[in-house]
């Protein structure tokens, strides 16, 4: 996990527009590092790095003798770089996972580098020699990647958003800053000038398609073609094991988030195991955060005794998460309800993992939900084809929320996460399996994963069949959940005309609560003007819910009133 950050074409002073690059310093605390692009006076790379692998030559940009022309700007970890070295004989100069991706580039090109990169990462590729520049992000979106494009052909590209909208430009009072597409790569003509020109934006992975890279993976040929209920479940714990095997790769310190529901608990348990495996010496330290007696600590303690984690818990009280809300939302980026929310607790644990602890290292278990139909608004699709759909839909969408949330709360305190759920295999895998396999069973959501690991002995049985609670509720009491709280602190805060007033003031995605109109304004007091990042509110389906929360949901009360 790290910060990068590039300037193109500047008409401004350079050590003005670096200014601009400190924004995103809390991800890469260790060093930090700007550097003028030879020959073009007005580019620049900033770099701050939070160093995992290869402390001694892992700062960037990265230059490596061979291929002096090229210059990378990356962050990420990319899993398979050793199995590509043996595959295609390449020579690293450095230990830094990411050198790949310049001998990936020199042997066959951008597309060929994009699809062969099986991990996360969001990337700079500047080639001199051809003069272009090449912008890459996985899949998921699981690391951030944001940029700038004037009409006159300055770029400015940042892992935050925060890290360019101040930027200054002769031609642009605010030029548009925007997301870059998950799974994409974008290919430029870079100028005599130092200015580019946009020549094509391509999808080179699709997550229903087995990744190009997995013919090289360390899972051989896994038997396929078959639905046999036990083949498949064989075949889901094979792969994610291999998810969370490849993840290990760290010189640092590994920890894991545990809120004792069964993705979170799934991911300790196999890590730990793995860990004991490969004879790691340290404990595995995991961490819960919920309020007094909440669900969640329960639930995580149970499971911590159960696997025998050295573990850590944070109990935060209302007062705590309220005084949090807005630097949640400045590191966020968004004005999504459900998003900040969940986000609360998220940055509060990762705040005392930073102060308390030497972990830097973080699994955690997101995109589960949206990949094993998991949320409770599942028991209610129309059918298997429509659950299969909207599966499909909110992993397209992860970057805006689940995603979004788990990097920034983390990267805010300078942690890097690892989500072994979205693993391409294991993700590609299964969305081939039949829709009807994937939909909850028996009245419990995410039943073909639970039946999967069934007789494995990791987790306790009441964890592996323990129903979905929302983050953000499983960390409330019971009594009373997390949401009910900020909303009783909002209603003061915000009076009737002002909510009946929204649309005017902010017509695109207008608040329509207390709640969402009281995020709304802290949001448009950092980021102005930039409520477009948010294409629109998460919220269940098939359902006529007014509010994200899972306790709304009929089927949620019913299963909570047993």
């Amino acid at each position: 996990m790290c910060g990068i950050w590039a300037l193109f074409g500047s008409d401004e002073c350079l050590s003005v527009q670096c200014l601009s690059a400190m924004k995103i310093a809390h991800r890469g605390p260790d060093a930090f590092r700007f550097e003028n692009v030879n020959g073009f006076t007005n580019c620049c790379f900033g770099f701050h790095r939070l160093a995992v692998v290869d402390q001694l030559y892992g700062m960037q940009p990265i230059r490596v003798k061979k291929f002096p022309y090229l210059w990378l700007c990356y962050n990420g970890e990319i899993y398979n770089f050793k199995q590509l070295q043996k595959q295609f004989g390449f020579e690293y100069q450095t230990l830094v996972d990411g050198e790949v991706i310049l001998h990936l580039y020199n042997r066959g090109g951008i597309e060929q580098t994009a699809s062969m990169l099986d991990g996360v990462f969001a990337f700079i590729l500047l080639d001199t020699a051809n003069r272009k520049v090449f912008l890459a992000r996985d899949t998921y979106g699981v690391r951030p990647l944001f940029k700038v494009l004037t009409d006159d052909g300055f770029l400015g590209v940042c892992s935050e958003a925060k890290g360019l909208i101040n930027l200054k430009h002769s031609t642009s009072l605010c030029p548009k800053v925007e997301p870059f597409l998950p799974g994409h790569y974008e290919v430029l003509d870079l100028k005599p000038s130092g200015k580019v020109a946009s020549v094509e934006l391509v999808k080179f992975h699709s997550y229903k398609e087995e990744p190009l890279h997995a013919a090289f993976d360390t899972v051989e040929n896994l038997p396929s073609g078959s639905f046999d209920l036990e083949t498949v479940k064989s075949n889901i714990r094979v792969l994610f094991e291999n998810a969370v095997r490849k993840r290990l790769m760290a010189h640092r310190r590994i920890g894991c988030l545990l809120s004792g529901g069964l993705d979170s608990s799934l991911v300790a348990a196999v890590l730990l195991k793995l860990m004991k495996e490969i004879n790691i010496k340290y404990p595995l330290q995991t961490f819960a955060i919920g309020m007094e007696n909440s669900p969640d600590l329960v639930a995580a303690r149970k499971v911590a005794a159960h696997i025998g984690s050295e573990h850590h818990e944070v109990i935060f009280n209302s007062e705590e998460g309220i005084q949090a809300i807005e630097e949640v939302i400045f590191s966020l980026e968004t004005y999504d309800i459900t998003t900040i929310r969940a986000s609360i607790g998220m940055y509060l644990v990762s705040k005392y993992i930073r102060k308390k602890t030497d972990s830097v290292v973080i699994f955690s278990g997101e995109g589960s939900d949206e990949l094993t139909q998991g949320y409770i608004y599942f028991h209610k699709a129309p059918s298997p084809e429509e659950a299969a759909e909207e599966s499909e839909r909110l992993l397209k969408e992860l970057y805006l929320f689940d995603v979004l949330r788990a990097d920034r709360t983390t990267a805010a305190h300078g942690l890097e996460l690892r989500v072994p759920f979205l693993d391409h295999r294991f993700t590609s895998y299964y969305l081939s399996l039949p829709a009807e396999l994937r939909i909850p069973k028996n009245g419990i959501e995410k039943y073909l994963l639970r039946e999967s690991f069934e007789d494995s002995n990791l987790l306790p049985k009441e964890i592996l069949w323990r129903p979905k609670e929302a983050f953000s509720d499983g960390i409330a009491s019971v009594k009373k959940s997390w949401f009910s709280f900020l909303q009783d602190y909002i209603d003061q805060q915000i009076d009737d005309l002002l909510l009946e007033k929204a649309v005017e003031k902010y017509p695109f995605n207008p608040p329509k609560t207390k709640e969402s109109y009281y995020y709304r304004q802290i949001f448009e007091k950092h980021y102005p003007g930039q409520s477009n990042w948010l294409p629109h509110y998460w919220m269940p389906r098939w359902v006529k819910a007014t509010d994200p929360s899972a306790r709304t949901l009929k089927h949620y009360k019913s299963a909570t009133q047993e």
